[in-house]
């Protein structure tokens, strides 16, 4: 007999821990090996976990809605053979992708990477500096949040906690003066000021109201776009294409495509296509900023808001999208907007964007001013094509015709992206959907 260790897999490169939805085995319960031993969330997909062996389940080391650090021991299995060797990571079959809620943080183990330290040389995730940073804690006040972690480590239980204190009033701030121009931050002592109410007040609704609570999922959403908008000065830019030839061209080959590729060709592929032209004109348009620095990216990944049936939105990226034909982005497109729809993604599905498009349209906005999905610096809406008169220019002279039209938006992060090169991608953007070949061959 021998026990072995099932651990928190590994889940992205930037997920650090995740949420423990429901455990499928109890203490005593017979479990295969790859058989589904618990339900795990992310800021990213939901996920099952598989068992790493066959055996018993000797014993759960956390509760439902614990929030667990990846490569964490979460539960041990009892096996019959003798030589068992404790279990590595295993890559877990994911569901739905929705949106945790954090509700409880436990020791980060040493084996974690070390993101960042302060001045005290503590060391804090990419998550509390993020939480830090949109709540405006500076680096000199983290350093005096009380850590439950390994070795004193701010867990985001943690500093979630102090932001709650510190909007109560329970905790409060004053800068003093410093030898350097950057304010300092003290804590006033817990003693002196007025604890605050145990419990909020109940909130009265006039009217005839439903309350309705936000789902994990939609948490998140919120979460993200507050924090995009205070991470980015938005500016939105717009213009109109001409997308007749396109829209043409669809309708004579849509019918030959799906009896030769066995897949739909929609819209969304022609249009990634032509931003992916105008991203290689434009790199830095496919950048992120990480302090002063400017990291230029090389690959190619593009997002696409998609619609789930709950309502909310999920972003599956196409990796490497400008080294696809139109044949390959069309498969891309239906295959991860059909895996989001089943709740099929994968965790690796919904990271490394880029550049993010999204279709208004399908809904029948005419145009829209979408929210950066960060951390990338612009996100591209295109509205519903519609028939509209317009005048046409040709050698022989002006004249009205009906054409297709679309309306095109960009918000882009103002810190990087200027008014000049926000405008000219965009533009570029609209003139490769208008100059489409309208001859053009599957």
């Amino acid at each position: 007999m021998a026990l072995v260790d099932l651990v928190m897999p590994k889940l992205g490169e930037s997920i650090m821990e995740a949420t423990i939805l429901k455990w499928h085995k109890q203490p005593g319960d017979t479990v295969a090996q790859d058989e589904t031993v618990l339900e795990i969330a992310t800021d990213k997909v939901d996920s099952e976990v598989p068992s790493t062996a066959a055996g018993v389940i000797e014993q759960l080391l956390f509760n439902v809605n614990d929030v667990v650090p990846i490569g964490t021991v979460i539960a041990k299995i009892r096996t019959s053979s003798a030589d068992s060797i404790p279990s590595a990571p295993a890559a877990p079959a994911p569901t739905m992708a929705t949106a945790p809620v954090m509700q409880v943080a436990t020791a980060m183990p040493s084996a974690t990477p070390s993101i960042t330290n302060g001045s005290t040389g503590r060391f804090y995730s990419p998550l509390v500096l993020n939480i830090a940073t949109s709540e405006g804690i500076g680096l000199t006040e983290l350093e005096t949040i009380p850590g439950t972690g390994n070795e004193g480590r701010v867990t985001k239980k943690d500093i979630l906690e102090y932001v709650s204190k510190r909007k109560s009033g329970i905790i409060q701030t004053q800068p003093v003066a410093s030898h350097s121009v950057v304010q300092q931050e003290v804590v006033i002592p817990l003693a002196k000021i007025e604890p605050a109410p145990s419990a909020p007040l109940p909130v009265n609704y006039s009217g005839n109201v439903e309350i309705i609570e936000m789902d994990r999922m939609r948490k998140l959403i919120a979460e993200h776009m507050v924090r995009s908008k205070q991470t980015s000065p938005h500016v939105t830019s717009f213009t109109e294409a001409d997308v007749t030839n396109l829209v043409l061209w669809r309708d004579r080959v849509k019918k030959e495509f799906e009896k030769r590729e066995s897949t739909k060709i929609t819209y969304t592929p022609l249009f990634i296509e032509a931003i992916v032209r105008c991203i290689k004109k434009f790199p830095l348009i496919n950048c992120s900023l990480d302090g002063t620095n400017i990291i230029v990216k090389k690959d190619i990944n593009i997002g696409m808001a998609t619609a789930l049936p709950s309502g909310n939105l999920i972003v599956p990226v196409i990796k490497n999208a400008d080294q696809y034909n139109m044949v390959g982005l069309a498969k891309q497109v239906n295959q991860l907007a059909d895996a989001a729809r089943q709740g099929k993604l994968k965790v690796d599905d919904t990271q490394g964007g880029t550049f993010t498009l999204t279709n208004v349209g399908t809904f029948g906005s005419l145009m829209g001013t979408p929210i950066i999905n960060q951390p990338q610096v612009a996100i591209l809406a295109v509205g519903a094509i519609k028939k509209r008169p317009v005048v046409v220019e040709t050698p022989a002279g002006d004249s009205i015709a009906i054409r297709h039209m679309m309306y095109l938006s960009m918000s882009y992060d103002h810190r990087i992206v200027d008014g000049s090169l926000g405008a000219t991608f965009l533009t570029a953007v609209a003139k490769e959907l208008e100059s489409f070949d309208p001859d053009r061959q599957l």
